[in-house]
């Protein structure tokens, strides 16, 4: 596969502090953080930071720290995290962020969202607006009042999270949310007022309004042409999307190397950068293919196996191959990074005792060795040095000194040590 899109040429003119060449002498140039999003679900950093400022605890709904609070060795696990991933994916579920009206659960996200931007984690937060884990409390109010509460609930996040998390879920799944009748919520009630274009109209255009310089999605997991109309409708509405987000849950089996390329195929005319947002392999059985929802596929064990994390490592090799070497593709997400997460399924990176799979393997395989650039080179009488490099954040060292540099376009630089 072709990755050179993913790299530039750089040509680097080293010199001291004086401004004179460094000639004849080693220059060590490591990638440190690549320009590309490789990312996964940090739902995990939440028990981590309540268990570092345990006042957190008393307001933190279970449902976000369960299957992870008993665990001994959560902050083994988040240094594996942080060995891999640069990029993590923050719950903002209104239901569970503001299970009562007009007490937001700000300082633990806040506290983890800062702990992964020290780490130069990107964060986004998911997602602003979606029909599910709504807030059961908004179904007091009339159509005209719950959407002046979501967008004072957007305003309030993206304006209080900026410089922090600049990047949001804006609105997730809406191909469904006027017809979803699993149960009755407040979004889908002005989602069927609205029209799908027109909330999501109103909701990217507050979001835009808070933080015109954040990186706002739509996302769904419906790849249907559908998805295509409605992303097609809301641009010729003038909606600011900043990136198509697309959902990849393959509880039921990879969609294999043609269906991959056949999505990006068609959701690359929009021109906009794409995100696969929430992508799962399962190492062990997988659902049947008679069950529509996901959600309705409930056992009680649900053991990864030795065949289903060879398959897992396999899957995973390939369509982050087939992503990353497509240009429009920007980030790709992991959403879950242990086992027993989401719907309890061996969908992780960590089987539930911590353990390393063969998936992370073979994506830090991929990330931090085939995809990343190392070298020592020599500087030439005049002090340069040639690299192809892929793009993101460098360490450059030479003469006992480093400095840092950030590579993104071909062309000549001075990189003063």
């Amino acid at each position: 596969m072709d990755f050179s899109h993913r790299k530039v040429s750089k040509v680097l003119w080293i010199t001291d502090l004086n401004n004179e060449p460094l000639r004849n002498s080693k220059v060590h140039i490591a990638l440190k953080n690549h320009e590309f999003l490789f990312g996964c679900g940090a739902f995990e950093i939440i028990p981590y930071v309540i268990a570092k400022n345990p006042q957190f605890g008393e307001n933190v709904p279970e449902n976000l720290i369960k299957n992870l609070a008993a665990q001994s060795d959560i902050e083994a696990g988040i240094n594996k995290w942080l060995d891999l991933f640069n990029y993590g994916t923050l719950p903002f579920y209104w239901g569970q962020y503001e299970k009562e009206e007009g007490k937001p659960n700000e300082a633990v996200l806040m506290e983890a969202a800062k702990f992964l931007k020290r780490k130069d984690v990107t964060v986004k937060g998911h997602p602003l607006c979606w029909h599910t884990v709504c807030a059961p409390w908004l179904l007091e109010y009339d159509n005209p009042t719950i959407l002046k509460k979501q967008l004072d609930r957007i305003d309030r996040e993206v304006n209080t999270f900026k410089g922090v998390i600049d990047m949001w879920d804006v609105i997730n799944e809406v191909v469904i949310m006027p017809i979803f009748d699993k149960y009755d919520n407040a979004i889908t009630r002005i989602c069927k007022d609205k029209g799908r274009v027109g909330l999501i109209k109103e909701v990217f255009e507050k979001a835009h309004s808070c933080n015109p310089n954040a990186t706002l999605l739509i996302n769904d997991f419906n790849t249907s042409i559908s998805y295509e109309i409605l992303i097609d409708g809301c641009l010729s509405a003038g909606v600011p999307i900043s990136a198509i987000g697309i959902q990849s849950h393959q509880h039921q089996g990879y969609w294999g190397k043609e269906k991959v390329e056949e999505v990006l195929d068609r959701f690359s005319h929009f021109g906009l950068p794409i995100h696969f947002t929430e992508n799962t392999f399962v190492s062990g059985s997988l659902i049947p293919e008679y069950i529509e929802d996901l959600n309705d596929w409930q056992v009680e064990e649900w053991p990864s196996t030795p065949e289903g994390e060879e398959r897992q490592a396999e899957n995973i090799k390939e369509m982050y191959s087939l992503l990353f070497a497509h240009p429009l593709v920007k980030a790709i997400t992991t959403w879950d990074f242990r086992d027993g997460a989401w719907l309890g399924a061996p969908s992780g990176f960590l089987r539930k005792d911590g353990s390393l799979k063969p998936a992370y393997e073979t994506l830090y395989n991929l990330v931090k060795k085939d995809w990343s650039t190392d070298e020592t080179l020599t500087t030439d009488e005049n002090g340069f040095v040639k690299i192809d490099a892929f793009k993101g954040d460098y360490i450059i060292e030479a003469c006992g000194k480093s400095v840092k540099a950030k590579f993104t376009a071909d062309g000549e630089e001075q990189i003063t040590i």
